[in-house]
């Protein structure tokens, strides 16, 4: 760790010099130039000292805090009992234990899992598997949605990220969130599949119609369309459930996880899907490989994950941190309603909309400054997204609503 203890102007020098000028700048107009030393819990410390409650979690990698010990020892009994990477062409018994326990706890009929790294990757594989099994070539996605930065991901997600790379392949098309007559009208014979975050992020966490999901399944029913259902950030116990789709009973044909699937420790990816759709790899079985998706090591670390979060006193917790969040919104809309217009909430996957965009910005800023990491949402900039661990406790929650309240009595000074 030596070669890491810089100083803070030093660190922020050498990130411009050689990662990004860009991001130095945004993070200075924003008063965000944290550079994390310490990490535990809820929490992390600038190298300054300054401790600050990440209330972003890094889109749910932080799901278990950061450097949760039951993780950190997992992680290091895999390395002690001489677990690596493993070869990806080669059979894995912590591979496949990992797969069967996602088959038990996945919805429904999703049976098979193909490993990845990242998100984004496991999102292309589900876009690819879709058009195999179709011979379809076209995907449906939300406008402002978000599915990563790759090619097929990339292709799926806002304007904003992707107009300076085409151009990207054809067959997408984005209709609006939540939009029942819309989704009608776009599925058609040539559509492979509906992809859709199931609360989205990056757009503001807009909660769909109480009919949206069912229907969803229903018309790709009729229409022999495939039905992705991206839980990135909303699954893994974020809302009070395991999977965000449960709430809508509904069981979508291909699933993918990632983020929090990595205990903090180590990234890995899934795209988990329903036993009918697994001739097309049965034929092919070599035709998607992975170097480093679902390493021996990584399998570990994520077999003790699901462990932790598929328990339901863990689950019950983060029913009952939200509704402490939800009683604490409440006040603070009665008291700060000029600028807090709409609480969007399910479980700890909270977007707090705000009446301006300039709020949003100014928000963040204040909240870096009272000690806490909330940032605005990219494709929505009036909603400023509060995702803490699911660990968080009470006395926690109660830091970030007086961390809004304050920085709220700051904003009437603007």
């Amino acid at each position: 760790m030596d070669r890491f203890a810089l100083p803070k102007a030093k660190v922020i020098e050498d990130f411009a010099e050689f990662i990004s000028p860009g991001k130095v700048k945004s993070y200075k107009m924003m008063g965000a130039e944290v550079v994390p030393a310490r990490r535990e819990g809820v929490r992390i410390w600038d190298v300054d000292g300054k401790a600050y409650i990440n209330c972003r979690s890094s889109g749910g990698v932080f799901n278990l805090g950061h450097t949760p010990p039951e993780i950190k020892a997992v992680l290091q009994k895999a390395m002690d009992d001489g677990l690596d990477i493993g070869d990806h062409m080669l059979l894995s018994a912590p591979r496949a234990a990992l797969a069967k326990k996602l088959a038990a706890l996945t919805p429904g009929d999703i049976h098979y899992t193909v490993f990845g790294v990242s998100g984004g990757e496991a999102i292309d594989l589900a876009i690819k598997l879709a058009r195999a099994h179709t011979g379809r070539p076209g995907i449906i996605s939300a406008i402002g949605g978000y599915h990563g930065h790759t090619g097929f991901a990339l292709a799926t997600g806002d304007e904003s990220f992707k107009k300076y790379f085409g151009p990207l392949a054809p067959g997408f098309r984005q209709i609006p969130f939540g939009d029942l007559e819309m989704l009608d009208d776009a599925i058609g014979p040539d559509t492979a599949a509906v992809i859709m975050e199931t609360i989205p992020a990056t757009s503001g966490f807009p909660m769909p119609p109480d009919d949206y999901y069912p229907t969803m399944r229903k018309l790709c029913d009729e229409r022999g369309a495939l039905m992705i259902i991206d839980e990135v950030q909303a699954g893994l116990g974020r809302t009070g459930e395991l999977w965000a789709i449960n709430h809508w009973n509904v069981v979508p044909d291909i699933m993918v996880l990632a983020k929090g699937l990595s205990g903090a420790y180590y990234p890995l990816s899934a795209t988990c899907f329903r036993k009918h759709l697994g001739k097309f790899f049965e034929d092919n079985p070599f035709i998607h490989v992975s170097t480093m998706g679902g390493s021996d090591i990584g399998c570990a670390v994520t077999m003790a994950v699901l462990d932790r979060i598929s328990d339901p006193a863990f689950l019950a917790h983060v029913r009952a941190m939200a509704g402490r969040f939800a009683r604490g919104f409440s006040a603070l809309m009665k008291k700060h309603g000029k600028f807090l217009i709409e609480v969007r909430q399910k479980g700890l996957m909270i977007g707090l909309k705000h009446a301006e965009e300039k709020h949003g910005f100014l928000m963040t800023a204040l909240m870096f400054k009272n000690g806490v990491i909330a940032l605005f949402a990219n494709n929505d900039k009036t909603v400023l997204q509060i995702m803490p661990p699911l660990i968080i406790k009470e006395a926690e929650v109660d830091e970030v609503l007086e961390a809004l309240d304050k920085s709220y009595n700051e904003l009437e000074k603007f």
